[in-house]
């Protein structure tokens, strides 16, 4: 079996991983991402062709090249994936893609094995990079539908031409839900099941983006570590949308949690009813940390850490939602918490070369000083 090593091993080729080498990059390290699909950011690639950003241009850069375009306009799904294609070959990004990683354990030696099948990797440390969208999460009572009823989760759901004619059911009221039950609504009759009110904040407020203001706020700087962090992590936020705008502008009607189904009836938590013939489930993703060896995951399966650190020496996480502030999942917030776990991975090298150890010892950011290329 064909074996390689390595400094650091990331696993997962999205945003998270693309910022964290950057990070590496500029460290000079010996690394390897690895992707376990056949291109770069699948987690993008899997979503609606319709899909726009809630957060303008101007918030969807990664360190080191501006995102393109009206930095007060919306980028498109498609917009994105160019930009990290075009991000990853900027810097020569180490990535080897199909490279499904099988197992993650350590050797006798202390090192980090990483098994990929007919390969294995070790590296002194590695960064698990694989985000918070993984196994979509499909409530059991689906099973309970008739064949008839065509239903998919929203990570099957591409256009409004591929769902039949007549009436959707869209289940889940967060921002994907309420985008896909818009866009069904031009030529569907749509209903919204929402489990648990969000709260709504208007995509621009007073002609500047909402995001603008959550910057300028220094609400997007509260950590889950602040009193005000771990309110706000509890709840999600709607951007853009309402019920109330929703039912009015589109047609959509909105109602409560889905409780029951039994064939092709559906029942709501108020009691009513409703037959449909399709149904989309906006109803989130769950986490698959299974080929983890180490004892790092909680009862739940989900990683126990702090700021992305695990207890294990040298292993880390990124990307994962409020892994430290609101903004830990997002695009052009990401980097912040890539750039705290690249000076942990330098400040944990003993080998680490003198400039290293010196911009770590000196507190000092790996890209302040660095100029955006537009």
């Amino acid at each position: 079996m064909k074996t390689s090593s390595y400094e650091v091993v990331v696993v997962g080729a999205g945003q998270a991983g693309l910022a964290i080498g950057h990070f590496l990059g500029r460290q000079e390290r010996r690394f390897v991402i690895l992707e376990r699909n056949g291109d770069i950011a699948p987690a993008w690639r899997e979503r609606w062709d319709s899909l726009t950003l809630f957060t303008s241009r101007r918030y969807c850069a990664l360190p080191g090249v501006a995102f393109p375009g009206d930095p007060d306009g919306y980028a498109t799904r498609d917009e994105v994936i160019e930009y990290l294609e075009r991000y990853a070959a900027a810097f020569e990004l180490p990535i080897v893609l199909n490279s499904d990683v099988k197992e993650l354990d350590r050797d006798d030696d202390g090192r980090f094995r990483v098994e990929l099948g007919e390969r294995t990797i070790t590296a002194d440390q590695v960064v698990v990079a694989t985000g918070p969208f993984q196994n979509p999460n499909v409530p059991k009572l689906a099973e309970r539908l008739a064949g008839d009823v065509f239903q998919t989760h929203a990570i099957g759901y591409r256009r409004a031409d591929d769902v039949p004619a007549g009436s959707v059911l869209v289940v889940g009221g967060g921002n994907t839900g309420f985008q896909i039950a818009k866009e069904l609504s031009a030529t569907h009759s749509v209903v919204l099941s929402v489990g648990s009110r969000q709260k709504p904040l208007p995509q621009r407020l007073l002609g500047r983006d909402v995001f603008w203001w959550l910057t300028k706020g220094r609400i997007l700087d509260k950590n889950i570590e602040t009193r005000l962090g771990r309110k706000l992590s509890s709840r999600d936020t709607l951007i853009g949308s309402s019920p109330r705008k929703l039912e009015k502008r589109y047609g959509v009607e909105v109602k409560p949690r889905l409780v029951d189904t039994d064939s092709d009836m559906l029942r709501f938590e108020d009691g009513s009813t409703l037959k449909v013939d399709s149904v989309i489930w906006a109803t989130g993703y769950r986490p698959d940390y299974s080929w983890i060896k180490l004892p790092v995951l909680n009862e739940d399966g989900r990683p126990r850490h702090r700021r992305g650190v695990t207890e294990a020496h040298g292993l880390y996480f990124l990307g994962l939602t409020w892994q430290f502030t609101r903004g830990s999942a997002l695009i052009g917030w990401v980097k912040h918490d890539a750039e705290f776990i690249a000076e942990r991975i330098a400040a944990n090298d003993s080998n680490a070369r003198p400039f290293v150890r010196k911009l770590v010892g000196a507190g000092a950011s790996a890209h302040a000083g660095s100029n955006e290329r537009p």
